[in-house]
């Protein structure tokens, strides 16, 4: 279904039982706080739409845009464009009665998006679905933006909609040019996965799916579910590339299966691996190690093989009086953040979780031991 078909539907399903006061939909109030953007990733047929109509239908209480995307389409929906004076892009919009706006907008940009805000007052949670073959990262990278840029927007994180009957022949496929299907990307780049439809496989099933999930990304909060009905309170309020809580890092380093003793697998497919170190990094050497990695791309595994990183997150100790520091990079963008201090007595170990192809745990730790100063 595409995105003109969704509204459509959509706008179908609303309008039916409403009389015309219950069409009147009240004045929403600008909110001074930014704004956060979820995107919603996810092969064809996992269950984007049946999510996304969960959102726009439900008396959740919450003021939330959801807004489908085309991202370079083109003119492949035939529908008539609404172009504003301030050049922003965007199709029909239908106010809900929930209080939520669906559209599609058809640039990519932000500011296309806060033009929209602007015309409609802000919201408390915007979704932005892609199609079911774009690429998370671009996407997420014009999102994850500077403070000083001021934006209204900022990036919350990436859900990923996986189809468990399905997603078997998606991730089997061999692209001609030897890069990586859009299946296992949008895996790889994700910060929660639903696994969708699982009323559809075996017990079995499901627990091999889970594995081969979890080799590629080990970092993602994994949802399990049926017809895509999913608890907003799992997909909202990610703050996935802000400021962690204490309860949040443990999350997010420890609690979700890592280990540092996990299998040392060489292959070209992507995977995840895990490496701790104790001491005090080199802010200034990690710097040039990052650039490596995702810039220049200089690191080979041991079979000659480039290691490619899509998503990277950690925590590193920059010095004893310092607050901890996390770090996260998308494809070729990283930024380091200070977040909550160390407690008197803890151990300052640093851990970074590589999720990439071509990953070599000797290589990429042997790498990282040389920004740290002090190593026991």
């Amino acid at each position: 279904m595409n995105c003109a078909q969704f509204s459509q539907n959509t706008i179908q399903f609303i309008k039916l039982g409403m009389t015309s006061d219950e069409e009147d939909i009240p004045d929403l109030v600008a909110a001074e706080s930014k704004v956060p953007v979820t995107i919603i990733t996810g092969f064809l047929g996992a269950g984007k739409t049946t999510l996304l109509n969960y959102v726009l239908t439900e008396q959740h209480g919450k003021r939330i845009a959801v807004i489908m995307n085309e991202f370079g389409e083109g003119d492949s929906i035939e529908k008539s464009m609404s172009v504003g004076s301030d050049g922003e892009r965007y199709e029909e919009w239908l106010e809900l009665r929930n209080g939520c706006l669906c559209c599609s907008v058809k640039d990519n940009g932000v500011q296309a998006i806060e033009n929209l805000m602007t015309k409609k007052g802000k919201f408390d949670y915007i979704l932005l679905e892609t199609t079911g073959l774009a690429d998370p990262g671009p996407i997420a990278s014009i999102f994850w933006l500077d403070e000083d840029l001021c934006s209204d927007l900022y990036l919350d994180g990436i859900i990923t909609m996986i189809d468990a009957k399905y997603s078997w022949k998606y991730l089997a496929e061999k692209k001609e040019d030897g890069s990586i299907n859009e299946c296992t990307r949008q895996i790889a780049m994700a910060d929660v996965l639903i696994v969708n439809k699982t009323d559809l496989i075996s017990s079995d099933d499901l627990h091999e799916l889970n594995n081969t999930i979890r080799s590629i990304n080990m970092s993602a909060k994994v949802i399990e579910t049926s017809h895509a009905k999913t608890d907003l309170g799992d997909i909202l309020d990610l703050n996935a590339y802000g400021d962690l809580s204490p309860a949040r890092l443990a999350d997010t380093f420890h609690g979700r299966g890592f280990s540092s003793s996990d299998k040392h697998i060489i292959d070209k497919s992507v995977t995840s691996l895990t490496l701790e170190v104790r001491g005090l990094a080199n802010q200034g050497l990690l710097d040039s190690f990052l650039q490596n990695v995702l810039w220049e791309r200089s690191l080979q595994n041991s079979h000659g093989d480039t290691i490619t990183l899509y998503r990277l997150k950690g925590v590193i100790c920059t010095g004893d009086s310092q607050p901890r520091c996390v770090v996260q990079a998308v494809q070729e963008l990283y930024d380091f953040h200070p977040t909550t201090p160390w407690l008197p007595g803890e151990t300052r170990t640093n851990i970074l979780v590589f999720i990439g192809k071509n990953l070599d745990r000797d290589v990429l730790e042997r790498e990282f031991k040389k920004c740290i100063t002090d190593i026991s």
